[in-house]
């Protein structure tokens, strides 16, 4: 008898869909996984994305996002911040606000001079009122007392500020270029020897001891490069802080301590 011929057998040509299909599985997998330990906050992105709408729309009463960042446990943290612009300012707010917008004028009025030469700058923000002096116009090199000079534009400022409730931060900054006299071993004492000598000298001018304070931060908060000649001028300066929010604060003061006495017209 003849024997039965096998049929052949075909190659399968479709073993790649197993591979492909692992493939997807784990794929998908992955995104769940992603998914599942993401933060996705839908209100953050709600409302991000309407101020992104209302700002190309130049819509007036848009509501404005503040996106800040804020150290948490090591890790730096997202913080989205609204603030709505459709309801208008309190009066009270409005009179601080005008108040500080007329104390920016006269301190510009006051310094003038040392502003047109590049000495002085005086910027507003919500924060309140900064004074940024070159240290230059002030003290000799690696020294902190006053030039005769300097007590002048120093004794209007503090005539300005005597007048008024505010908080004041006086801080002391350098380049970072060492210094080690026997006086100030590093530019930190340099920096807030500084700051307090701005402090002395408005103290014995009137202004209440109760509301400056004197900081000293060396060479760590540069404005500019400390590569260049003009970077490192800049980075040596004396900022005064006049702080706009700060008026409830104040009455902390001891009831014995003398309160200023508003400006005559």
């Amino acid at each position: 008898m003849a024997r039965r011929r096998r049929p052949e057998e075909h190659e399968n040509h479709e073993r790649w869909l197993v591979s492909y299909a692992d493939f997807i599985t784990l794929l998908f997998a992955f995104f769940v996984v992603m998914y599942a330990i993401s933060s996705v906050n839908e209100g953050k992105y709600r409302v991000l994305s309407d101020s992104l709408v209302n700002a190309f729309r130049n819509n007036p009463s848009a509501e404005m996002v503040t996106v800040r960042y804020e150290q948490a446990a090591g890790k730096p943290r997202q913080v989205v911040a609204l603030q709505s612009s459709s309801q208008p300012a309190s009066p009270a707010l409005q009179e601080e606000t005008r108040r500080m917008r007329g104390m920016a004028g006269d301190l510009r009025a006051a310094l003038g001079p040392l502003i047109n030469q590049g000495k002085v700058r005086v910027t507003q923000s919500r924060r309140g009122i900064a004074v940024e002096i070159s240290d230059s116009v002030l003290f000799n090199t690696a020294q902190a007392e006053l030039q005769p000079d300097s007590v002048a534009a120093l004794t209007a400022v503090a005539q300005l500020l005597r007048a008024n409730d505010n908080l004041i931060q006086i801080e002391g900054h350098t380049d970072n270029q060492p210094i080690r006299s026997q006086q100030y071993p590093s530019n930190w004492e340099l920096s807030a020897a500084r700051a307090a000598s701005v402090v002395r000298l408005f103290a014995e001018e009137g202004v209440a001891p109760q509301r400056m304070v004197a900081l000293g931060y060396g060479e760590y908060r540069p404005v500019e490069s400390n590569d260049r000649d003009s970077g490192r001028a800049r980075n040596r300066r004396v900022t005064l802080n006049i702080l706009a929010d700060n008026r409830d604060e104040v009455s902390v003061l001891p009831t014995d301590a003398p309160r200023p006495q508003a400006a005559s017209q």
